[in-house]
């Protein structure tokens, strides 16, 4: 296949779930991370026969992104898919919430779709490459959450960019879709009280990172072409 896939926030969680799962389909990944190098899952994905390599830069800095970007698509050529799954969360009620709590999402998680994205779609355009774009929202962003306006801004903010984005480059063949995970075991989830959590969704268990993978993994395939503009929720059946 020899088809590159980038995926932000890839140290840990859905990130590094989603890099091994698209390795074992055939895809060769490009890392990113910002604070904990994932050294280990290039390990395991070079493990896997494909190839692997490490980005660094924070999803904040718009300079130090295109830049790192830029540079190595010009080493390594253009990717194949990108995946925008790096974020934070800064839980508190509004009334209580901290200048820097939202401006730290905010600009992580919202402003990271304009940082990595950005410098990216036109040379994705210009190599005439029929790629998937697919980023990372929550059932946050669809129905909003108590202690969490400003990440469902952001996430909600990300829903509009994607369908407004897919619109732009569906005649070039470029598909831009979005997955938003409902409550899945990850570090994010792992301080929260989590039996509560379970009496809210449908089917009574939180969601595993292999099961957002798996749906990410579909929307790079030659068989997702044709779906463009979408948002499919990985809940359970979960809706706050």
């Amino acid at each position: 296949m020899n088809k590159q896939i980038l995926i932000t926030g890839s140290s840990r969680g859905i990130g590094r779930e989603t890099a091994v799962y698209l390795a074992q389909n055939g895809y060769d990944i490009v890392l990113h991370y910002n604070r904990t190098v994932p050294a280990d899952v290039q390990k395991e994905i070079e493990a896997l026969g494909q190839k692997a390599r490490v980005l660094k830069f924070d999803v904040q800095n718009r300079e130090e992104c295109s830049r790192v970007l830029l540079d190595d698509i010009s080493k390594h050529d253009m990717y194949y898919g990108i995946v925008v799954n790096a974020g934070i969360s800064r839980d508190n009620v509004f009334p209580a919430m901290q200048d820097s709590e939202w401006d730290d999402v905010l600009n992580t998680n919202l402003g990271g779709f304009y940082n990595v994205l950005r410098p990216l779609v036109m040379p994705m355009i210009e190599k005439r490459i029929k790629g998937r774009i697919v980023t990372l929202s929550s059932v946050s962003g669809l129905c909003g959450n108590r202690g969490q306006v400003n990440y469902s801004a952001s996430k909600a903010g990300i829903i509009g960019a994607t369908k407004a984005l897919s619109l732009e480059l569906a005649k070039r063949g470029i598909t831009v879709n979005c997955v938003a995970p409902g409550a899945i075991e990850t570090d994010m989830t792992k301080d929260l009280p989590v039996d509560e959590m379970k009496k809210m969704i449908p089917m009574k268990r939180l969601g595993r990172p292999k099961e957002v993978a798996s749906l990410i993994n579909y929307l790079m395939s030659e068989d997702a072409s044709y779906i463009t503009g979408q948002v499919i929720s990985v809940n359970g059946g979960l809706y706050l």
